[in-house]
């Protein structure tokens, strides 16, 4: 019999931001089955969100990720003393520094094999750039922690109906052109493939690329990337046997009877990917890096300082992006 699962290590996010009453409201809500999982830090926080979802919350203190398996029926294991005040929709430094030291250790424990993986909370990257942040996200952070190099950290947008996956992400739409090229699709697109059958259970999975000009470009009177970089891409990855088929017009890509035909879609720019996914899946959705040593998931939704302490947000993500991490954990320790 293979050893028990750790449980998963799950960082704060911005405290003035949603993230502390839907963690909160994620274990109100937790089913028998669930993997145990433990929050870095924020008792008080959580317990006052807690409260203003209506909700006393029993909160577990452990000194060690191990100590979360037994406690989670019960209490929300909270590891650590890392704390601040809870004031929903008022981001500042203080916060911003809680977050930053939250996703450290949450990151750190499932780098060294003492999570099961790692769910990230929301978070406000202007408000981490403040304090020193560096790195575009949470994603390259995290691949960061891992020792692998951020161009092979490839982000996933996962919901029930749809797959999604931005080939270039956090750069302005202008430099989407110059930034693409064979070898970033052939390389991103291997790594995919990979992680679906690893993560996902999928024995051959589907990859459609999308092109990046209206009517994939229309051979050449809207713009040549299809004719000379994505097209020989795919034909290289279809060398190596994956199933990979495109470039098919954006426009088209996303309709019902389209999805029936692909397990992922692999998009040329970051808006490209999460209109769609966002569109049709917007509180069930997760971000899933691939390519990591370790599982690390994120629910699909920003800080939304807006509503925030307001009992208007929906857990829904929250709680698919923690079961989906436990999901992938389990896989991959039964390969």
């Amino acid at each position: 019999m293979p050893a028990p699962l750790p449980p998963l290590a799950v960082s704060l996010g911005d405290p003035a931001g949603v993230g502390p009453e839907l963690l909160a409201e994620a274990w109100h809500r937790r089913q028998a089955g669930d993997l145990p999982w433990f929050v870095v830090g924020g008792a008080g926080l959580l317990r006052a969100a807690a409260e203003t979802r209506g909700f006393d919350l029993p909160l577990a203190p452990i000194g060690a990720p191990e100590e979360a398996t037994d406690a989670f029926a019960d209490a929300l294991p909270v590891l650590g003393d890392l704390d601040g005040a809870y004031r929903p929709g008022a981001p500042d430094r203080d916060g911003a520094r809680l977050a930053l030291a939250s996703l450290d250790q949450a990151a750190s424990l499932a780098a060294g094999g003492r999570a099961a993986g790692v769910m990230t909370g929301p978070i406000a990257k202007s408000r981490l750039a403040e304090i020193g942040f560096n790195h575009p996200g949470q994603t390259e952070f995290v691949a960061g922690a891992c020792g692998v190099a951020a161009a092979d950290a490839v982000m996933m947008l996962a919901g029930p109906t749809l797959r999604t996956v931005p080939l270039t992400v956090h750069i302005a739409l202008a430099a989407v052109p110059g930034a693409l090229s064979a070898d970033l699709i052939v390389r991103r697109a291997r790594i995919v493939a990979r992680a679906l059958v690893r993560d996902f259970g999928l024995a051959r999975p589907r990859l459609a690329i999308a092109a990046l000009n209206p009517h994939a470009g229309e051979d050449g009177r809207m713009g040549g990337e299809e004719a000379a970089i994505i097209a020989p891409a795919i034909a290289r990855l279809q060398a190596e046997g994956l199933a990979v088929s495109g470039p098919h017009p954006a426009d088209a890509l996303f309709a019902p009877r389209a999805r029936e035909t692909y397990d992922v879609a692999l998009c040329m720019y970051h808006d490209q990917a999460l209109i769609p996914l966002k569109a049709l899946d917007f509180d069930a959705g997760v971000n899933v890096t691939l390519g990591l040593p370790t599982i690390r998931t994120s629910p699909d939704h920003g800080t939304a300082f807006a509503i925030a302490g307001k009992r208007l947000a929906d857990a829904g993500a929250t709680m698919a992006a923690l079961r989906m991490a436990a999901d992938c954990a389990r896989r991959r320790a039964a390969a």
